[in-house]
């Protein structure tokens, strides 16, 4: 598979991955305007960028679709409780996590730490603490990959600008929900992607389970994109686990 970047040059993910965004992406999770102001203005000061969501679903959705660089998580959303995002996000991905809250009662803690929170600070905190704590979260990841503008496997081209997909030369018609899928899978360079991750990331967390839909849509992408469906190439099954693009000797490709 290559991937051609924003750089305009041609990355192989499995050389290693490469940091080219200026600013890292933090994402603050909690549901009182009042803290999102006021971290906004101070992440922004920071040189970071700000993203927000108000309640469980909302941040681990967004987490699996827009995959932020760090996460500072309140535990006290309205609709469940906050480590109900760390457990959830933690079946997929190591995306640092920061907990922030009034909660100080050391069983708050350990259980938030234990389920793979990276680290928890107390209301009410200091701003440089917290930069500090996000840089330290950042410094301990590994670099996040260039912006990819298009992929090729095989004979197959997706284009993530023009959201477009052609294969051998000719253009292919996706739907919107065929199109995002594929492009999901292939942002995973190779890697297999859980079922739960996809249906997450494509149709939300009320989706997660259903992998008999999730199924279905790649029944109908391979009809597509495959030259026997049967036979797939392009979009591999780990029996059990979920999908990943084929590599380039998997799929036929051509030096």
């Amino acid at each position: 598979m290559q991937l051609i970047c924003s750089g305009g040059v041609y990355a192989d993910p499995s050389r290693g991955r490469v940091d080219m965004s200026s600013k890292s992406r933090i994402l603050v999770v909690d549901d009182e305007p009042g803290i999102l102001r006021f971290l906004s203005a101070a992440l922004i000061a920071h040189d970071f960028g700000f993203e927000s969501a108000r309640s469980v679903q909302e941040a681990i959705k967004h987490i699996a679709s827009h995959g932020p660089d760090v996460v500072v998580l309140d535990l006290g959303l309205p609709d469940g409780d906050g480590k109900d995002v760390i457990r959830r996000v933690r079946e997929w991905s190591d995306v640092p996590i920061i907990v922030i809250s009034a909660r100080d009662r050391e069983v708050e803690k350990i259980e938030a730490l234990d389920l793979g929170a990276d680290d928890f600070i107390t209301k009410p905190f200091g701003v440089g603490e917290l930069m500090a704590r996000i840089r330290a979260a950042l410094r301990n990841r590994v670099e996040r990959p260039s912006e990819v503008l298009a992929v090729r496997i095989a004979d197959v081209e997706i284009d993530h600008v023009r959201h477009r997909v052609k294969r051998a030369g000719r253009e292919v018609r996706l739907t919107p929900k065929e199109f995002e899928l594929l492009a999901f899978l292939a942002q995973h360079g190779g890697a297999v992607v859980a079922h739960s991750q996809i249906l997450t990331a494509i149709w939300g967390p009320a989706h997660a389970s259903d992998i008999p839909y999730l199924r279905v849509h790649i029944g109908r992408l391979r009809q597509k994109i495959e030259d026997d469906p049967n036979n797939p190439k392009i979009v591999l099954t780990e029996p059990g686990v979920g999908y990943r693009i084929a590599e380039p000797d998997e799929a036929g490709a051509k030096d």
